[in-house]
């Protein structure tokens, strides 16, 4: 049965919406379930770092999974995982063991992992279905999940809401959302035959392995290594960034967590008119730029306000960043699966070093000083701007 475009779309915007806001639940409640399981900013940076091991594993199952299965099979599976995960990162925080909400963590990464390579692979089918850029917008769609969600944490965290009675209600809401967005997917996107047929998983997963061989796709991973660690530095710590680094309420962080979130939301939903009007280098190069100043605002800021502003300008240049190179990633429909898997790696791979070197030198320097770090990535990521151009528009040698 042929699925109408509009209705793929709307499934994908549910899925994306899912996971930025259970992304911002967990994000948002960072405070007090570091009260809660009494650690320290390091312990917190290896207690995130289990995100980031799930999203690692997530992602090498994910592309083989989606080449033998199909996107649909994968998104399902991701799902319900991000949904149970969340509600073991509430059991834990509530019996205050740091171990269990770093597992819960790892079954939400592995869900968010395994289903970013199939989400975007049915993205991608979609933008060459429709003739136009859509996976900016998509990504839109997860920002304003996280900004939902990031007042939600707001008003949980004003009310005293439990922790668990808060990242229940949303792993509920994700497996119900879940259930019916299945439904409305294509059934074989993104799979490839001979995957699916006779290939040992070893040699599939061999071949995912392959393209990093590829000149472009490696100069497209380094563009996603510094801006995934943009977008999820902020995820990570810029609760805490507000809440120790300037001295005010865990509300007030989930507040201007919230404003990241809006500020990568109106970017990424904005993000198609500029990229089909000027192209994706200049954009890029411009996104980069603009990460680069507010992330140097919020590290050196006097007082929130200009912080306040350094994080629009963050959320505004990161937005960009990840889904523009996956959309670059398969700009090619044979082997998308494998690019996408490819280059979705290289940004979930700074989100496994991120967590604990972040949080490592925040402890020594404090965290305002340790997102430089980042500053330094993105910076590096401008630098390869010119790889994502489309391949009919990029020189050759």
């Amino acid at each position: 049965m042929t699925v109408p475009p509009n209705r793929v779309r709307a499934a994908l915007i549910t899925a994306f919406a899912c996971n930025g806001l259970t992304m911002a639940a967990w994000v948002s409640r960072t405070p007090a379930i570091r009260d809660l399981t009494g650690s320290s900013t390091g312990d917190m940076g290896f207690i995130i770092a289990g995100m980031s091991v799930g999203s690692m594993v997530g992602i090498a199952v994910g592309g083989p999974y989606v080449a033998r299965s199909g996107a649909r099979s994968t998104i399902r599976t991701g799902m319900f995982s991000v949904a149970f995960g969340t509600v073991v990162v509430g059991i834990g925080a509530a019996l205050g063991l740091g171990w269990l909400v770093a597992l819960g963590l790892a079954l939400l990464g592995f869900g968010l992992g395994s289903g970013e390579i199939a989400l975007n692979v049915e993205g991608v089918a979609l933008e060459q279905a429709v003739g136009r850029t859509v996976v900016p917008g998509l990504h839109g769609s997860y920002s304003l999940g996280l900004c939902l969600g990031a007042l939600l944490g707001l008003a949980a965290n004003a009310a005293a809401l439990p922790v668990l009675a808060h990242l229940l209600a949303t792993g509920a809401l994700t497996a119900a959302a879940t259930v019916w967005m299945v439904t409305s997917l294509r059934a074989g996107t993104g799979r490839e035959p001979r995957a699916a047929e006779s290939v040992p998983l070893r040699e599939t997963v061999g071949g995912f392995l392959s393209v990093w061989r590829e000149t472009r796709t490696l100069a497209i991973g380094v563009i996603v290594l510094g801006m995934a660690l943009a977008e999820g530095s902020a995820g990570d710590w810029l609760p805490l960034i507000v809440v120790d680094g300037f001295g005010l309420t865990a509300t007030t962080g989930s507040l201007v967590f919230a404003f990241f979130g809006a500020a990568m939301a109106a970017g990424r939903f904005a993000g198609g008119w500029f990229l089909d009007r000027y192209g994706r280098t200049p954009v890029m190069l411009t996104s980069a730029a603009a990460a680069v100043v507010g992330i140097a605002l919020v590290s050196f800021a006097p007082g929130i306000g200009v912080a306040v502003v350094g994080v629009l300008l963050w959320g505004v240049g990161a937005a960009l960043g990840f889904p523009v190179a996956l959309s670059a990633a398969g700009d090619d429909p044979v082997g998308a699966a494998r690019r996408v898997s490819a280059v979705a790696t290289a940004g979930y791979a700074a989100f496994l070093v991120g967590p604990p070197v972040l949080g490592f030198i925040g402890e020594h320097t404090g965290l305002r000083s340790a997102i430089l770090l980042v500053l330094v990535m993105v910076a590096v990521s401008g630098a390869f701007a010119r790889a994502v151009a489309r391949p009919s528009l990029q020189r050759t040698p």
